[in-house]
């Protein structure tokens, strides 16, 4: 018989707003502190929300000006590279127990752990382990965590995001049989992962309003309507998950892509918008002579300030090449053949698929030489930049008014690294 295997999943309680609290040694939990970056006004999003905030109401990833002016509260601008050290510490920490092998990386806040095998290592119950590692973040880096515990990676995680909201120790555990007997009427079915509003809408039509009903449906039904995502569906119903974290770890994606967007500071004409993405584009060219891909498929994104409306278009190029020189041209024809002129644009983004290096190919026009002075030309650029930061080289252009690239190149993710 199998044995019967144990999951962690361990979040840092509003991990940048406690970040931010214990770099001014203060408590976590009490103090009512929010993430944002000012210099954006009063309609900038809130990264974090501090815990004592939410208890008044605040929701997270509210705009600044939406929290009651009847609240004092402090505000911290973003440092995203500080974020990412204490994760890089939390995760160190979980080494100290765990082997690499048994730790997902969910997201810079968030950690799934397979401790099954280590529970008889260190003669300690499942619970009791949790807390170990939850003291040992609390008192090494003062940052308050939750942790779900599960019987598979599905209940863990459904652990975490419900059941331990309602713990005074921050730890909730499920079983299948606890699953069904706590949650299976547990409503609105958003709070469940993987469950999207278009997907409650859908089971709506079928008088489906919660877990019971999804496991007791005709599953005829619900194979008609979702396809061969009826199964998870059905599976995750009855609190079942088969993929282990060895799924997770051999896993390839078939197809890879980069992408980037951004919010610009205010509505832009179409001129300015152009300039940003042409900055983008270029960018994004740079980082995939970095990795060794090059691209035949463009992605271009805009997104209008005055609806919220937006605009797509794709392109097939009959070459493969990541030379800004090529791909600027094709994005600037995008550009200018799907963006509304008349619109101002508010949002901005880029994608490219991705294909090894040894695909690049050209057609028959192109000329050899000036390829290859392009790429020793890109090859200084990215040594200098390594070396001395993105904004080391900048053309005229990035120079101009509406431009974007220099700030952006400060940020991380988007958000302000926090480093001079």
């Amino acid at each position: 018989m199998e044995k019967q295997r144990v999951y962690f999943v361990i979040d840092m309680k509003s991990f940048f707003a406690s970040v931010e609290c214990a770099e001014r040694g203060l408590d976590a939990m009490s103090t009512k502190l929010v993430v944002a970056d000012e210099t954006r006004k009063s309609g900038t999003i809130c990264l974090a929300v501090s815990p004592a905030l939410k208890n008044l109401g605040v929701r997270n990833r509210c705009r600044l000006f939406e929290i009651p002016k009847d609240i004092d509260f402090l505000i911290a601008p973003p440092r995203m590279k500080k974020y990412i050290d204490y994760a890089a510490e939390i995760y160190a920490i979980y080494l100290r127990y765990i082997d690499k092998s048994d730790i997902h990386v969910y997201s810079i806040d968030e950690c799934f752990l397979d401790v099954t095998d280590y529970l008889k290592l260190y003669n300690l119950r499942a619970k009791e382990f949790a807390n170990k590692l939850m003291a040992e973040i609390l008192e090494k880096l003062h940052i308050p965590s939750s942790v779900g515990i599960g019987t598979n990676l599905y209940l863990a995680k459904i652990a975490l995001d419900i059941t331990a909201k309602h713990t005074k120790d921050r730890i909730g555990w499920l079983t299948e049989e606890k699953f069904k007997k706590t949650l299976w009427n547990h409503q609105p079915l958003s709070d469940f992962w993987g469950i999207s509003t278009g997907t409650i809408n859908r089971l709506a039509k079928h008088g489906i309003y919660d877990m019971e009903g999804i496991a007791k449906a005709n599953e005829d039904v619900l194979y008609s309507e979702f396809g061969i995502n009826a199964e998870l569906l059905i599976d995750h119903a009855w609190g079942r998950e088969s993929c282990l974290m060895s799924d997770i770890k051999s896993y390839k994606s078939k197809a890879k892509s980069i992408s980037s967007s951004q919010i610009l500071p205010c509505n832009y004409g179409f001129q300015d918008a152009k300039l940003v993405m042409q900055e983008m584009v270029q960018n994004g060219c740079y980082d995939m002579f970095r990795q060794n891909y090059v691209t035949d498929h463009i992605h271009l994104f805009v997104g209008y300030g005055d609806d919220k409306s937006g605009a797509k278009d794709m392109r097939r190029m009959n070459i493969a090449t990541n030379l800004y020189s090529i791909i600027g041209k094709v994005a600037d024809e995008m550009f200018e053949n799907f963006v509304d002129k008349r619109k101002p644009i508010r949002k901005l983004g880029y994608g490219f698929d991705l294909l090894p290096a040894e695909y690049e190919m050209y057609d028959m026009f192109v000329n050899e030489s000036e390829i290859e002075k392009e790429k020793n030309l890109v090859r200084s650029i990215l040594a200098l930049q390594d070396k001395y930061g993105k904004n080391s080289v900048l053309k005229a252009a990035d120079f101009e008014k509406n431009a974007t690239i220099i700030e952006r190149n400060k940020t991380i993710g988007g958000h302000k690294s926090g480093e001079s």
